[in-house]
């Protein structure tokens, strides 16, 4: 193999302990949750948790950068964030759109600046 992709019993590793797990809950849970209403409560609340926790974590890596992170200028960290959100909105309330729009954001004004 490429000197790029490794030693491809690391990745047979990786394919067999990471993804093959994860797929069967995956699998598990569309099984299981096949029924449930969108609108539910229930849903409506994970939803709500679920956005808490990630606008929780984005708060904090802006604010307190970890590792190379720290290395980008605060306006554009604050910049990438902005448009995260307006994508957000633009998109009807995509989390996706919003993530990806700020995570392009970020790595153009980082390329950009050199």
């Amino acid at each position: 193999m490429s000197t790029f992709i490794g030693d491809w019993h690391a990745l047979a590793i990786l394919f067999v302990a990471g993804v093959i797990p994860n797929q069967i809950w995956r699998m598990l849970g569309l099984w299981f949750g096949g029924g449930i209403d969108e609108n539910s409560e229930l849903l409506v609340w994970v939803r709500a948790v679920a956005t808490a926790i990630l606008a929780g974590i984005i708060a904090q890596i802006v604010v307190q950068p970890p590792g190379a992170l720290a290395s980008v200028p605060d306006w554009l960290r604050y910049g990438a964030v902005a448009a995260g959100f307006v994508a957000f909105m633009l998109a009807r309330k995509s989390i996706f759109a919003g993530v990806i729009v700020g995570e392009v954001v970020m790595i153009a004004g980082k390329y950009w600046l050199g």
